[in-house]
């Protein structure tokens, strides 16, 4: 039977009898609490002791391993990390304790309750005094923790490194060992995952545990980014409109499909260790809004949520293929997808990103986290005889939202950082109205064995010729398909080595004011002199005044 890893079945014989011949009722008591949620997160709710095995992960580990992991970030003084545990059974505390060693011995500094929704629970701990590094363990019971390292603030050194993934498919639900290695070999100052950790849209927690133990010893000791993106909260698309309730199976009405209950869970699970939301009044439904800012290592950083409040296209557009989201034919008129009323970020994140672009208090590189690209990038959707002119999928649409971001990108001179597309991108967007430009990344898919797409512009999309000197036939001045303008640098289709899959490094020299992009293929060996990145990478890039050059009276946080 496939499994997340042999890190399972090594330890069953060990595990004690819950049904493992028989999977009848093991009565273990009654829940302590139970899910108002039906048919959503069963492996993990309710007497989900009771449950038969799932290929997804074995959540009946050795009591001595039900912490499965942790993450955190520490930003103006306040470490948030959560605990990841496996599910509990009835009889067993609820309370995880959080110790440090600051050289004296070890000592608990805080404790917390876990949620039996997610199984997660949260240490705050204000007044954190970053300037050195301080190994923790998360404890549980008598013999279960995680240990780590909650790093020193790097707001010294005159670099600084983001490592980004995203798409970590349900195809491979093996290990991630070559992830692992390569990443410890980079020693990135802060990882961000973009989205779609989890590609089992009923089973988020599973899911999540699995992906934890994929990556859990690249997480133990650096400060790491998690948001969710459509497939984590379980939908092939995500415009959530604000929070209300959809009613469509593709989601293409707006809204969230799911309980708010689940959608909660599932954003606690993934963004409850990161720094408070900057305006934490909830949505539709109750849903709450997790769009906040980092400051670490002297780089200031945006994360946003730019599904959330974005508009749904079902109902409010002209229609060009069979789907709503689609537009498969080439008689279409990009104008007329612009309709008055639609939103992208939607005006509570858009006045954020005003105060963010203007406040320079870090005096480094400002980066934007989100989970996609503010343009339409790719061309051909899963098979390269599948075009696509357009796909309200992606932040290029709709287009009077997607110039407010990028025009508060361009004034904050930042650098923006995402994931979603199944494909690596390097580019600049442009704005129609005025002049400047922003540089974004898009990552790879950490498994791209699932619905490869590939950048492969019209000729009569260009706008300029190719960038002389490049590697790539296809880069140079572009307009994608809903009119908006571009600069491709690099890409990454599917022919490349791993399908296209791996991950992105973006490494800021904060005394040059300068940022160099690279990507690597999930196979390549960063230990080896002959590792190499794909065609087009690595890339270094002057960046805007505004994001590198220390202003009086700034401080490096």
């Amino acid at each position: 039977m496939p499994i997340a890893a042999g890190w399972f079945a090594a330890r069953a014989a060990a595990l004690c009898c819950v049904g493992a011949a028989c999977f009848g009722q093991d009565d273990r008591g009654e829940p302590s609490v139970v899910a108002p949620f039906t048919r959503l997160d069963t492996i993990c709710v309710n007497d989900w002791w009771n449950r038969p095995r799932s290929e997804i992960i074995d959540v009946r580990p050795p009591r001595d391993e039900v912490v499965a992991f942790g993450l955190y970030t520490v930003s103006e003084g306040t470490l948030k990390l959560s605990a990841q545990l496996f599910p509990l059974y009835p009889n067993e505390t609820r309370t995880v304790r959080l110790e440090v060693d600051h050289g004296r011995g070890w000592e608990e500094i805080g404790t917390a309750e876990v949620n039996d929704l997610g199984w997660s629970a949260l240490f705050r701990i204000d007044g954190w005094d970053d300037s050195q590094s301080v190994p923790y363990r998360i404890r549980h019971g008598e013999s279960a923790m995680f240990e780590g390292v909650v790093r020193k603030n790097p707001k010294a050194s005159d670099t600084f490194s983001v490592a980004v993934l995203s798409c970590n498919s349900r195809k491979d639900r093996g290990r991630r060992p070559e992830y692992v290695r390569n990443l410890r070999a980079h020693n990135p100052d802060l990882l961000f995952f973009a989205g779609d950790q989890s590609y089992d849209h009923r089973e988020h927690t599973a899911a999540w545990l699995s992906f934890g133990l994929q990556f859990r010893d690249v997480l133990r000791d650096r400060p790491c980014v998690t948001i969710p993106d459509d497939h984590d909260i379980g939908q092939p698309n995500l415009w959530g409109e604000g929070g209300k309730l959809s009613r469509r199976g593709d989601g293409a009405d707006g809204g969230y499909m799911f309980h708010p209950e689940y959608v909660r869970m599932v954003e606690r699970c993934q963004t409850a260790h990161l720094p408070d939301p900057v305006d934490p009044e909830p949505i539709s439904r109750g849903l709450g809004v997790y769009f906040t800012r980092l400051l670490w290592g002297g780089v200031d950083f945006a994360i946003v949520e730019d599904r959330k409040f974005k508009s749904g296209p079902a109902g409010k557009l002209p229609e060009y293929g069979p789907r709503p989201d689609h537009v498969a034919t080439p008689d279409y008129d990009p104008r007329a997808l612009d309709a008055p009323g639609l939103t992208l970020l939607g005006e509570r994140q858009l006045e954020f990103l005003r105060g963010w672009a203007q406040d320079h208090r870090s005096g480094g590189p400002k980066v934007l986290l989100s989970q996609t690209v503010f343009c339409g990038g790719p061309h051909l959707h899963g098979s390269n005889d599948n075009r696509l002119y357009a796909d309200m999928d992606s932040n290029g649409w709709p287009q009077t939202g997607r110039d407010k971001a990028v025009g508060l990108l361009v004034d904050a001179g930042a650098v923006h950082l995402a994931g979603d597309q199944h494909i690596a991108m390097l580019l600049e967007y442009g704005l129609p109205d005025r002049g400047g430009a922003a540089w974004a990344m898009a990552s790879p898919a950490i498994v791209n064995t699932i619905y490869g797409r590939w950048w492969a512009p019209l000729e009569e999309s260009r706008r300029g010729q190719p960038i002389e000197g490049a590697e790539l036939a296809e880069t140079g001045s572009f307009v994608d398909g809903f009119g908006n303008p571009i600069t491709m640098h690099a890409y990454a289709n599917p022919e490349s080595q791993d399908r296209g899959a791996g991950y992105g490094l973006v490494r800021f020299n904060k005394a040059d004011g300068a940022a160099t992009f690279e990507c690597w293929p999930r196979t390549a060996d960063v230990t080896s002199p002959d590792a190499e990145q794909f065609a087009g990478w690595p890339k270094t890039v002057p960046l805007d005044e505004t994001a590198s050059k220390t202003r009086p009276g700034s401080t490096p946080h």
